[in-house]
């Protein structure tokens, strides 16, 4: 069997230790970031999946801002030891602040003639989030850059929401970054795969 995706999978590892030594363009990225979100599967074609990407001034922006809203709801000494950790996703390239509009998602679940799977439709918008993530995630390692994923809502939304213009009905999922590799990840353990999968011929 073809392997080409396998390898790539087992090469995509969370990178803390990203820097802007990248050379591809930053409108070059964006539109590959747009055309694998756009390529994304999703229950019933839905395409709950949005995306914000980050570059420059914006994406600093960004992390000042998660540290602004941390200072202002945890303990002074907690926040000295999350200071340093968000200074590390700053020193990141860019990023992408993924969301689902939850309006798609409603649409879905109030449509009768979908009535039968109306409590499913969050799940599988998440389902959504999952694929679209881990799509971007991997096909930028696939380019040679580091990606970690970070989850800072809802904590942050008010103060991201309004800078960066996002509509209402857009709930933010995730915040990834991506960089350059300055310090590769380490080892990775897995569960016994006899407690994970079964074969029945």
């Amino acid at each position: 069997m073809d392997t080409q995706l396998l390898d790539l999978m087992k090469k995509r590892r969370t990178i803390y230790a990203l820097g802007k030594n990248v050379s591809i363009p930053q409108d070059e990225l964006y539109k590959y970031i747009k055309e694998v979100v756009k390529y994304t599967p999703s229950a019933f074609n839905s395409q709950p999946v949005r995306a914000v990407v980050l570059f420059n001034e914006q994406h600093d922006k960004l992390w000042d801002m998660v540290s602004d809203a941390l200072q202002d709801n945890i303990a002074p000494d907690a926040f000295l030891r999350t200071k340093a950790k968000i200074s590390t996703f700053k020193n990141a390239f860019g990023s992408v602040l993924f969301y689902t509009d939850m309006d798609v998602v409603k649409a879905y679940a109030d449509n009768p003639k979908l009535a039968t799977y109306q409590y499913q439709e969050y799940n599988w918008s998440e389902e959504a989030q999952g694929n679209a993530q881990f799509a971007v995630w991997t096909g930028l390692e696939e380019n040679g850059l580091g990606v970690n994923i970070q989850h800072y809502d809802p904590l942050i939304d008010p103060l991201v929401n309004s800078e960066f213009k996002i509509p209402a009905s857009w709930q933010l999922r995730a915040e990834m970054n991506f960089g350059s590799i300055e310090n590769p990840a380490g080892d990775k353990d897995f569960m016994d795969d006899a407690k994970r999968f079964k074969l029945y011929k």
